[in-house]
C-alpha cells in the first residue's frame, strides 16, 4: 500500500512529538514517592499497569481490610497501559475465531465471562467516577482486498452464532459508515468493543486504588523475588517488601519468574496521532458512530477517533528484536512512522494536509497462543498473568481475578477452565526464536500480497495449532 506524494506525508511527521499522545497531557497525575525502607504487606503487586491496578482494586473490593502494596518501576500506566489504541474488548481469547480454534469446548463459557467482564468494567467506571471517555461503539472490520470479503462474512456469521449483533456491509454501505476508497466491504461488531482513553483509564484505576487505601510506590523496580520468612521477599533499589502473597503483573518486561521467559515474546507496535480534525474534515469521513476500525490483512492497521476528534492510526509493523530485547530507544522507528503516514494517506486521501502531533511505540507481550496465560510459582504464593497480545485493556481485569483466585487457593469457574489451566507452547531459544518469528512475519506479508494464500511455513504452523492471521 503506497501513496502518491509519500514525501509530503513524511513531512507531516516533522513536528510529531516522540511520545505517546495519551500520557503527554497536563492532566496526568503527579508521581508518588518511591519505596525507601522495608515494609510488609498481605498482598504485593508488581507492576502498575492495568493488570496490577485491577488486581489491587479487586483485592480491596473482595476484602477491604487486605493490606495491598503496588510496586511500579516508572509511573502507573506509563508502558503498554498508557500507549495502546484504547480498544476495550469483551474477548478474553484475542478474538472469537482464535478462541474457537484453541478452546472449542469452552468458547461459550469464555464468551459469557468476557461479556460479564466488559459489563463489570463499565460498572466500575461509574462507581468510582472514572472519566476515561468510555464509548461502547463496537468495532468495524473492513476488507481492503477482495479475498478478505469471505473472511468478513465468516467472522460475522460466527459472531451471530454466539448471540451478538453483527451487521455485514457491502462497499457502498461500509463507505456510508466511514468513507475510504480502499474499503470493499465490512462488518460491524456492535456489542463486544468499547473505546476508552487508555491513560485516563489507568490514572482512574490508580486513584481508585489510592482511595481504597492501596499503598502505591512509583519509581520502584523490583530487582528480585525470593522465599522468605512468612512469605516472599521483594528487593527494590532502596527498600524491600515482605509479603504473604505476590501478584506478578509486569507484561513483557523482565520476567521475575524464570520459566516465563520460555513463553513470552516482546513485540514492538507503533502508532501515530493526528492533530484534531475540523468539522469539515470529520464530515468528509462520516464516522458518525465512532466505531473502532481495523482492516482484515495479516499485517493489519487499527484506528479510532479520540474525544477531541483526532485519529489514532497504528499497527502493520510488529517488530521483534533478537534476544527479547527491550529498550527505550526502540520506541521510535522512523521507517515505520513514514510507512504508517503513507498508509493513512491511502486510506483517507480526503484528509490531505492533516499533520501528525505524536508518534510512539511500545512493547506488546505475546505468546504462541496469542492470548493470556496464567500460573503460579513459589508454592502458590506468587501468581502471574501475561501474554495478552495487545488485547489486554479489558482482559486484564479477568486476569486479575484469576490471579487472586490462585493466591486464595480457590476453585472457581475461572480456575477450572482449560483456558486458565493450560499453557502456550514454549518458544525455542535463540537464534531459532528470532528465525522463526522473522520467517512468520515474512510469510504473513507474502500472504497479504498473494490473495491470502498461506505458504508451507504458515500451513505447518496452522497444523501445529500455532497459526495466527490477524
Amino acid at each position: 500500500m503506497r501513496a502518491k506524494g509519500s514525501k509530503l506525508w513524511a513531512s507531516a511527521l516533522s513536528d510529531a512529538s516522540p511520545t505517546p499522545y495519551w500520557t503527554d497531557r497536563p492532566s496526568r497525575p503527579a508521581p508518588v514517592p518511591p519505596l525507601t525502607s522495608a515494609t510488609t504487606a498481605q498482598l504485593a503487586v508488581i507492576g502498575g499497569g492495568y493488570s496490577g491496578l485491577w488486581t489491587a482494586l479487586l483485592a480491596k473490593e473482595r476484602d477491604p481490610s487486605t493490606d495491598v502494596v503496588v510496586l511500579e518501576s516508572g509511573v502507573c500506566g506509563h508502558a503498554a497501559s498508557g500507549r495502546n489504541g484504547g480498544f476495550c474488548s469483551a474477548s478474553l481469547t484475542h478474538g472469537l475465531a482464535n478462541g474457537v480454534d484453541r478452546f472449542p469446548d469452552e468458547i461459550t463459557e469464555l464468551e459469557r465471562l468476557g461479556r460479564e467482564n466488559l459489563d463489570q468494567i463499565e460498572d466500575t467506571l461509574g462507581r468510582y467516577g472514572i472519566d476515561c471517555d468510555f464509548e461502547r461503539t463496537g468495532e468495524l472490520e473492513v476488507a481492503t482486498s477482495a479475498y478478505q470479503l469471505d473472511w468478513l462474512r465468516e467472522s460475522a456469521e460466527l459472531t451471530r452464532s454466539m448471540g451478538y449483533r453483527a451487521e455485514v456491509f457491502d462497499r457502498d454501505q461500509v463507505r456510508a459508515e466511514v468513507d475510504s476508497p480502499t474499503y470493499l466491504g465490512g462488518w460491524w461488531d456492535r456489542d463486544r468493543v468499547a473505546m476508552v482513553d487508555p491513560a485516563k483509564l489507568a490514572w482512574g484505576l490508580r486513584q481508585a486504588c489510592l482511595t481504597l487505601g492501596v499503598r502505591i510506590y512509583e519509581g520502584t523496580p523490583v530487582l528480585g523475588v525470593s522465599s522468605g520468612r512468612g512469605g516472599l521477599l521483594l528487593r527494590t533499589p532502596h527498600g524491600e517488601v515482605r509479603a504473604a502473597r505476590v501478584a506478578l503483573a509486569t507484561s513483557a518486561f523482565g520476567p521475575l519468574v524464570r520459566k516465563l521467559k520460555r513463553y513470552l515474546i516482546p513485540v514492538y507496535d507503533y502508532a501515530l496521532m493526528t492533530e484534531p480534525l475540523t468539522d469539515e474534515q470529520l464530515g468528509a469521513l462520516g464516522w458518525r458512530h465512532r466505531q473502532g476500525l481495523g482492516d482484515s490483512a495479516n499485517q493489519f492497521h487499527y484506528y479510532r477517533l479520540t474525544a477531541d476528534n483526532r485519529i489514532l492510526f497504528g499497527g502493520y509493523d510488529a517488530i521483534y528484536h533478537f534476544g527479547n530485547r527491550i529498550a527505550p530507544t526502540l520506541e521510535q522507528r522512523q521507517d515505520t512512522f513514514t510507512r504508517l503516514a503513507e498508509h493513512f494517506a491511502t486510506t483517507f486521501p480526503q484528509l490531505e494536509g492533516v499533520r501528525f502531533s505524536h508518534s510512539w511505540g511500545g512493547v506488546i507481550d505475546t505468546c504462541t497462543r496469542f492470548c493470556a496465560f496464567f500460573g503460579t510459582a513459589f508454592g502458590g504464593r506468587l501468581a502471574y498473568a501475561a501474554g495478552y497480545t495487545g488485547l489486554g485493556v479489558g482482559a486484564t481485569r479477568f486476569g486479575a481475578q484469576v490471579m487472586l483466585d490462585h493466591l486464595e487457593g480457590a476453585s472457581t469457574e475461572r480456575t477450572r477452565l482449560d483456558f486458565v489451566r493450560s499453557k502456550p507452547w514454549p518458544l525455542p531459544p535463540e537464534p531459532l526464536r528470532s528465525l522463526g518469528i522473522q520467517l512468520t512475519r515474512w510469510s504473513l506479508a507474502r500472504a497479504d500480497e498473494h490473495q491470502g494464500r498461506r505458504n508451507l511455513w504458515l500451513r505447518t504452523l496452522d497444523h501445529a495449532g500455532l497459526g495466527f492471521d490477524s
